[in-house]
C-alpha cells in the first residue's frame, strides 16, 4: 500500500512540475482526486483491509490528499499570475502608434439653413411655433379665406385621408391656429415639412420645407414687412443684398406679392444664375387679408399683420448654388461632404 502510495505522489510532482497551464491544475486533480481518481479508489477498496489496516491507511491516504490538494492549491496560483503577467504583455497598447481617424460627419445644407434662417427671425424678436402635419381642411384652407371649390385650391392640390383630412401644403395653419388661440400682438415663425402633389423635378418635390411668418399688431404697414425681409436677405445672403416687391396674388394676403433678392453670385450685376437680371425670386408675402383676421377673431379696423412663406429648399439652393434640389434628399456622400469643416 505504501509503495502504491509513493507512486502516486511521485507522479503528481512530475505532472506539476511539467503542467503549462491552469487547465492542465484541473486535469491532474480529477485523475487524482476526482470520483474515479487513483487516491479515491484506494479509499473505496479499504473495505477488503482487515479492521487493524483500515486507520492505519486511511490515515496516510487522507495525508497525501491533503499534501496534494497543497501542491495544486500553490502551482494553480503560480501558473494563473504567469498566464496574468502574459495577458497584459499581449494587451498593452503601444501609444507611440498614430490612431485612426474617426469620420466626421457634417450638418446637412437644409438643417443649417434652416437652423440660420430660425436664429435670424428669432434675433428680430420672433418665436417659433409649429402645429401637426396632418392638418384639418379647415386650417389648411377655410380660415384662410380659401373655402372649399376655391380655384386657387389648384395650385396646392395635396393628399387627403378624407375630404376634411390632408397633409398640410404650406405651414400657414399654424398661423391660422395661433391667431384663433393668441391675442395680438404676434410675431412668429412656424417651420416645418409640407407636402403637395408635385411630379419629382430639379425645383419641385412632394415633400419639401418651409418657414412661414406672421406679424400682427395695431399700425403694421408694407414697410414693416419689407424692412423685415430686406434685413433677413442681408443675414442670410451678406451686405449689399436687399429686396425688391412684385405684385403678385394670394388668398391669404392684400395686397400680395412675390419677393426677389439681389442675387448673391453677383452682386445684381447680372450672371447665369439670376439669368442676367441681378435678381432671384425666394419667397412671396403680403398684408394679412382682413376677411383672414375676422375669421380668426381678430379685428381688422383695429389690428393689421404681415406674413411671408419661405421654401428652404429653395433658398438652400441659391445659398450653396445647389443646381438641382433632388441632392438635398439622395443622401449621396459625395454631395454632402462638401457642406461644412467635418468630412462625411
Amino acid at each position: 500500500m505504501q509503495e502504491k502510495l509513493n507512486e502516486i505522489r511521485q507522479s503528481v510532482r512530475a505532472k506539476l512540475d511539467a503542467a503549462a497551464g491552469s487547465a492542465s491544475i484541473e486535469d491532474i486533480r480529477v485523475s487524482v482526486l476526482g470520483r474515479k481518481g487513483e487516491l479515491t479508489a484506494l479509499l473505496k477498496g479499504m473495505g477488503k483491509l482487515s479492521p487493524e489496516e483500515r486507520p492505519i491507511v486511511g490515515q496516510k491516504v487522507n495525508a497525501l490528499r491533503a499534501e496534494i490538494e497543497g501542491w495544486l492549491e500553490r502551482k494553480s496560483a503560480e501558473l494563473a499570475e504567469k498566464e496574468k503577467e502574459q495577458r497584459l504583455a499581449a494587451e498593452t497598447l503601444d501609444i507611440s502608434i498614430p490612431g485612426e481617424a474617426v469620420a466626421m460627419g457634417n450638418e446637412h445644407p437644409l438643417s443649417a439653413t434652416l437652423e440660420k434662417i430660425i436664429s435670424i427671425f428669432t434675433g428680430m424678436g420672433f418665436s417659433v411655433a409649429e402645429g401637426p402635419e396632418v392638418e384639418l381642411d379647415k386650417y389648411n384652407f377655410e380660415l384662410l379665406n380659401l373655402p372649399k371649390n376655391h380655384p386657387a385650391r389648384d395650385a396646392q392640390d395635396t393628399f387627403y385621408f378624407n375630404e376634411n383630412i390632408l397633409l398640410r401644403t404650406h405651414t400657414s395653419p399654424v398661423q391660422a391656429r395661433t391667431m384663433l388661440s393668441q391675442k395680438p400682438p404676434i410675431r412668429i415663425i412656424c417651420p416645418g415639412r409640407v407636402y403637395r402633389a408635385d411630379e419629382v423635378d430639379a425645383t419641385h418635390s412632394p415633400v419639401f420645407s418651409q418657414c412661414e411668418g406672421l406679424v400682427i399688431d395695431e399700425g403694421i404697414t408694407m414697410g414693416d414687412l419689407k424692412g423685415t425681409l430686406d434685413t433677413f436677405a442681408r443675414e442670410l445672403y451678406g451686405e449689399g443684398i436687399s429686396t425688391r416687391f412684385r405684385p403678385s396674388f394670394f388668398p391669404f394676403t392684400e395686397p400680395s406679392a412675390e419677393v426677389d433678392v439681389t442675387c448673391a453670385a453677383c452682386k445684381g450685376k447680372g450672371c447665369r444664375i439670376c439669368k442676367g437680371t441681378g435678381w432671384i425670386e425666394i419667397l412671396g408675402a403680403g398684408m394679412v387679408n382682413p376677411n383672414v383676421l375676422e375669421m380668426c377673431g381678430i379685428d381688422p379696423t383695429k389690428y393689421t399683420g404681415f406674413a411671408f412663406g419661405i421654401g428652404i429648399e429653395r433658398v438652400t439652393n441659391l445659398k450653396y448654388n445647389v443646381p438641382d434640389m433632388r441632392l438635398l434628399f439622395e443622401n449621396d456622400l459625395r454631395f454632402l461632404s462638401q457642406f461644412g469643416k467635418g468630412r462625411v
